[in-house]
């Protein structure tokens, strides 16, 4: 019992520091909810943190919500990190710690950084949702509506479509809460920040593609079920990363009677939907500096191999790099037994490693 009276003592101290965060994606820091938190009851909201009063508002409503919506922040960061792990900048800077007021410079300016996490975000987050309605995770929801569209012989509509719809509405519900704040920061970082929200969104569309299952004698594959299904999250990662390296650097100007963003560097033309946006510059990432948000490259581990952004060359700015080996057990000569398993023999092999200087 007083282990359990410290774990939610630790929680509502997190909640607290976290609800000062000032930013639109401190919601992210419901990754940091403890595994034995059940969200079952009105006051739990109190003890999530980083969510402003209409997020905890629309948990207290939606306490069923709430866990796939924790499911979803795990998830912004372990992607993030993954779909970055090669580049200078690697997103570690999302994984704010328990007592930290705010988050570092790289994602608290309106930088090309946090136009990938903001985007990143709104996507994951009606993913994620959109999904739990297909699992059955989610009460308040079911399987999407079977598409008008008519299909093509041996193929027919069946199974069980992904909610975007039902996805879409509650992630941004949730999502966009903090920029529609009064007080939410300037208007031009929240202009941004709701456009990029937005092109997430627009790319999660885009990712709800048809699926198809064989049905037939032998696998003959005589007629085809199919239903509309969101591709996987890495993808989506994928697809906003190359957005990210395009990005428009923008800047807020009067437009006819009221400030929009703009590109900068660019005629004057208005921002393209489907483009990620940012209104400063960021780093190169090589070394640490806290006033930019950089925690620079020394001991990373770089490509020697590569000519990609994970060389050598590219990730340790040509400060050079250290070697070093490492053994690795693997499992190798594996035999088929009938009938029905596998029997491996546990090889070791050393490899070569290289982290920057």
């Amino acid at each position: 019992m007083r282990s359990g009276s410290h774990v939610l003592h630790l929680t509502v101290l997190a909640a607290l520091l976290l609800s000062q965060v000032c930013s639109g994606i401190k919601w992210l820091a419901l990754s940091h909810t403890p595994a034995s938190l059940h969200i079952n009851q009105t006051q739990h909201c109190k003890l999530l943190p980083g969510m402003v009063s209409s997020q905890a508002q629309l948990c207290r409503s939606n306490l069923e919500l709430m866990q796939t919506i924790i499911q979803a922040a795990r998830e912004v960061k372990k992607i993030c990190q993954k779909t970055f792990a090669d580049m200078r900048w690697n997103c570690s800077s999302i994984d704010i710690p328990m007592d930290a007021t705010k988050y570092r410079p790289d994602l608290d300016r309106g930088t090309r950084e946090s136009a990938f996490v903001y985007a990143l975000s709104a996507a994951t987050i009606s993913h994620t949702i959109a999904r739990a309605c297909t699992s059955g995770d989610l009460r308040l929801c079911s399987c999407g509506p079977i598409p008008a569209q008519v299909l093509e012989p041996g193929y027919r509509w069946g199974g069980c479509a992904d909610n975007l719809h039902y996805g879409l509405i509650m992630g941004s519900k949730f999502a966009d809460a903090p920029m529609k704040m009064k007080r939410a920061g300037s208007h031009a970082n929240k202009l941004m920040h709701l456009h990029n929200s937005e092109v997430g969104r627009q790319v999660l569309r885009e990712a709800l593609v048809m699926k198809c299952k064989c049905h037939g004698v032998s696998g003959s594959c005589s007629i085809r079920t199919c239903w509309r299904g969101l591709q996987d999250l890495r993808e989506i990662a994928i697809d906003l990363k190359s957005k990210y390296l395009s990005a428009t650097k923008v800047v807020h100007r009067p437009m006819g009677t009221r400030k929009q963003l703009v590109p900068k560097d660019i005629d004057i033309r208005p921002v393209r939907e489907n483009e990620l946006v940012y209104l400063q510059s960021s780093p190169d990432f090589c070394t640490k500096s806290d006033k930019q948000g950089s925690v620079g490259t020394q001991d990373r581990q770089c490509n020697k191999t590569s000519s990609g952004s994970d060389s050598c060359d590219l990730m340790c700015c040509g400060r050079g790099y250290n070697p070093y080996t490492e053994k690795l057990v693997e499992r190798c000569h594996c035999k088929y037994h009938w009938c029905c398993y596998v029997t491996c023999k546990k090889c070791e092999r050393i490899v070569e490693r290289y982290v920057c200087k």
